[in-house]
């Protein structure tokens, strides 16, 4: 019985100094390289923006920016630190809408819109702050000339924001 304890000791000591003591070369080839992850960095942070406007309240206080912007070939609606939007509504969408001022285009207070003027890209992330949204690139956007926040269940434009070149 005590030469099994001692056997099992052993082995217990040999697994943890084996998973303490990694040689540094064996380190380096597990982890990227600073050089590797600089360029992959520079690259993801290459973008060129395309169109841009701030947010008119509708429904509700909708304030901010969005953006159009391009990244290694793909389409992005961000919407910048300074957006915020209410929490009141239920199913806030991200749409691209064909007009390029919506707010006064529609009628107040819940500033509908007619079905087949937009694209909904995605529902809304957060109410405040940074995020971006993937735009399909079967979208023409040379046809959609504003970002909205839409609450889709009671038809209503939270806020909107023309975009411009």
């Amino acid at each position: 019985m005590k030469l099994r304890q001692k056997i099992l000791l052993s082995l217990a000591s040999l697994v943890v100094v084996s998973c303490a003591a990694v040689p540094k070369n064996q380190m380096a080839a597990a982890t990227p390289s600073t050089q590797t992850q600089s360029s992959t960095q520079s690259k993801q942070k290459e973008q060129t923006t395309v169109k841009e406007g701030t947010f008119v309240s509708g429904e509700h206080n909708t304030q901010g920016t969005a953006r159009i912007v391009t990244r290694n070939g793909k389409s992005f609606v961000e919407l910048g630190s300074d957006f915020k939007t209410s929490n009141l509504g239920p199913d806030l969408v991200v749409i691209l809408h064909q007009s390029k001022n919506v707010i006064n285009t529609t009628k107040p207070p819940a500033y509908p819109l007619k079905k087949g003027d937009y694209v909904i890209l995605a529902p809304l992330q957060k109410f405040s702050g940074t995020q971006s949204y993937s735009i399909p690139s079967s979208v023409n956007l040379a046809k959609y000339q504003s970002a909205v926040i839409w609450c889709r269940k009671f038809n209503a434009t939270f806020g909107a924001a023309t975009l411009n070149s």
